[in-house]
C-alpha cells in the first residue's frame, strides 16, 4: 500500500482509504474509489484531497488498489 501525498500517484479508478473532515481527529479511515482529484498540487503533506464515486471528500492515507 503506498502513501497519498504524491498526485501523480493518484488517478480516478484507485481504491483508496481517506480521512473525511469530521473524522481528522480519530483518524477513521473510509475507503472507496476516486472519481476527482481536488488538490492542484504535485505533493501535499496531509495528502491528496479527493473526491469519491460516493460524494465524500476527503485527504488519502493510501492507495489500497487499482481496479
Amino acid at each position: 500500500m503506498a502513501d497519498g501525498t504524491v498526485r501523480a500517484a493518484i488517478r480516478p479508478g484507485l481504491r483508496v482509504a481517506i480521512v473525511l473532515k469530521k473524522d481528522q481527529r480519530s483518524g477513521a479511515l473510509t475507503f472507496g474509489v476516486v472519481k476527482d482529484i481536488l488538490t492542484k498540487a504535485p505533493h501535499h503533506s496531509r495528502g491528496i484531497k479527493v473526491r469519491l464515486a460516493d460524494g465524500q471528500i476527503g485527504r488519502v492515507k493510501e492507495i489500497v488498489a487499482s481496479d
